[in-house]
This record gives C-alpha cells, sequence and structure tokens, in this order.
C-alpha cells in the first residue's frame, strides 16, 4: 500500500478495509456547500450497493473529524498548489488534484464521483470500462464522440479540434495518471495562470476540458446503460420529446437498472429537487424543460427522492 504522503493532515480508514479493499471511491470537496450528513449518505448507499470492499478517500480544503468517525473514510488535504481560489472557481480546476502524485494509493484502480451524485447500483461495476492501466473513463460531453475519428481530428488539427467528456464521473489508475496534474501545472506556468488570473489557453479553462484534451489517445466513455446526467437524460428544450422518450421500452428498461444520476450543473441540485411538486416543470439556464412527473420521470423521481429521504441540506 502506498500511504498518502500528506501524515500530519490525513485521517486513515481502519486496517481491514485497507487489507480488503479492491478498489477506491475518491470524493473531493472544499468550502461549506456539502455538509457531513450528504456525504456520509453518498458513502453509505455506495457501500450498501458494492459487491467489492471500497477504500473512500476525501480530499478535502478542511479535514472533518467527524465524518472520518461515521463514514470510516480517508481523508487528505488538497495540495497546496491546488487550493487556490482560480482553480476553485466554476472551472473547478482543483479536480485535478487526484492525479498529483502522492495524494491515492497507487496499487487501487480509482472511480472518482462528484457528491451531487445519486448512487442506485453497484458503482464498482464502473471499472469493467477501465480496458488498459492508461485508459480514464469520462461521460461523453460534447457532439463528437470518443474514439478513433476524435483522435484523427485531434491529430490532423494538433488538438485544436478534440472530443470533450465530462468528469461528474472518472475511472482511472492512479499510477498512470500523474501526467495530467503534471502537464496541468506545465501549461499553466506558461501561460502564467495564476499571474493573470485567467486561463488564456481555451483547454485549460475546466477540469474535464482539460483531461479530455491531455488524455485525448486513452479517454474511453462511460455508457449511459450505466450512468447518465441529470440535464442530459431528463431534460430538453421540446416538452412533447420529454413525454414521448419516457414511454419507449428500452429506455424505460435502462433507466430502470441505471447505476448513478449526475445531478451535474448549477440548476439542478438534490434540494431543489426534494423542494418539487408532482408535475411541476422548470427550465434552466440553457432554457431546458424538466417536467417533474412519475409519466416523465418514470422510476427515476422515487428513486431519487428515496436517496435523499430525511436529509437536511
Amino acid at each position: 500500500m502506498n500511504h498518502l504522503k500528506f501524515s500530519p493532515h490525513t485521517t486513515n480508514i481502519s486496517n481491514t478495509v485497507k487489507q480488503t479493499a479492491t478498489w477506491q471511491c475518491v470524493m473531493l470537496c472544499w468550502g461549506s456547500k456539502y455538509s457531513t450528513v450528504l456525504i456520509a449518505n453518498l458513502i453509505t448507499h455506495i457501500r450498501q450497493h458494492s459487491q467489492k470492499t471500497a477504500q473512500f478517500v476525501l480530499i478535502t480544503d478542511a479535514i472533518k473529524p467527524e465524518l472520518s468517525v461515521i463514514a470510516n473514510i480517508t481523508q487528505v488535504l488538497l495540495p497546496e498548489y491546488f487550493n487556490q481560489a482560480l482553480f476553485k472557481a466554476a472551472g473547478c480546476q482543483a479536480k485535478l488534484a487526484m492525479f498529483e502524485q502522492g495524494v491515492l494509493p497507487t496499487d487501487l484502480p480509482a472511480i472518482y464521483i462528484d457528491l451531487d451524485t445519486v448512487v442506485l447500483g453497484d458503482l464498482s461495476t464502473a471499472l469493467y470500462y477501465l480496458n488498459t492501466p492508461k485508459t480514464v473513463v469520462l461521460f461523453q460531453s460534447a457532439i463528437l464522440p470518443f474514439g478513433k475519428t476524435s483522435r484523427t481530428i485531434a491529430r490532423l488539427s494538433h488538438k485544436r479540434y478534440y472530443a470533450r467528456g465530462n468528469s461528474s464521473i472518472v475511472v482511472f489508475q492512479p499510477s498512470q495518471c500523474y501526467y495530467i496534474a503534471e502537464q496541468f501545472k506545465w501549461y499553466c506556468q506558461q501561460y502564467q495562470c495564476l499571474e493573470q488570473q485567467q486561463f488564456v489557453f481555451k483547454s485549460l479553462r475546466a477540469d474535464e476540458r482539460f483531461i479530455s484534451w491531455i488524455a485525448q489517445n486513452t479517454v474511453r466513455a462511460l455508457p449511459n446503460t450505466f450512468a447518465v446526467k441529470f440535464p442530459t437524460e431528463f431534460m430538453f428544450p421540446f416538452k412533447a420529446w420529454l413525454y414521448m422518450r419516457a414511454k419507449l421500452p428500452w429506455v424505460i428498461r435502462r433507466r430502470q437498472s441505471l447505476v448513478a444520476i449526475t445531478l451535474n450543473g448549477l440548476d439542478i441540485k438534490p434540494e431543489k429537487l426534494q423542494s418539487l411538486q408532482n408535475g411541476d416543470i422548470i427550465t434552466d439556464h440553457k432554457q431546458r424543460y424538466l417536467i417533474w412527473s412519475n409519466s416523465v420521470m418514470g422510476v427515476s423521481k422515487q428513486k431519487i427522492l428515496k436517496f435523499y429521504q430525511g436529509i437536511n441540506h
């Protein structure tokens, strides 16, 4: 086991978990946006569903002693370089700290998950998509899909154009991905990002954009049969399509077996969904509709509410 290097500021999990863990679940938290109760609830659900023992690692800007007690989780301080305001803004570049050498154990494959994720099944099965040690698994985000075509376009355009993903869930082998954090820091230095407090180079403007760009040759998409982004799956500019899609047999089957739903974006959060009444309709900043009803959401609506039942955000 490669022990975490920030030992003066790290709380450790039990030796039993260390000895039996076959994968690690990585989370990241800064500020006071997410409560200890919400984080503990997420960990509880992941443990309940997982067929394999996980070691949980929370990268944080402030150690939460009570969380280690109630959730048996390792906490490690966010490395100083990434613990800067510029990297904790909308681009979430601080998330790249998970690729920093010494932050995570090297002998366990890792699944990073955003804290605003609803886990409904065995998260560890995402390791199936890690088909090589160098593979990085992300949500598909842009229209251009990951694969041979996008890699050819990236090569011919000298990486001006490339397929992009979303980092709400990331599957990777830590020991093979140190270059992501190292290259990010190198490019930030070259473009004087910290001195100028801005990202002139577009690929530095968001963590997921940079991961997609620097790891283009090894990135693989997380299929929507495993997990979905809430806005992509349940929101659309035309209401009629939401009703129609909810009736498609293959969509119904896929939604019933989803392992995770990520509530990414600023418009859709747990507390927002809990406040909605059946049949409520809301729109996000992209003018996409959400129809919060059983007929449109199907089983997903009740599963999300049950997941957050009793949590005071």
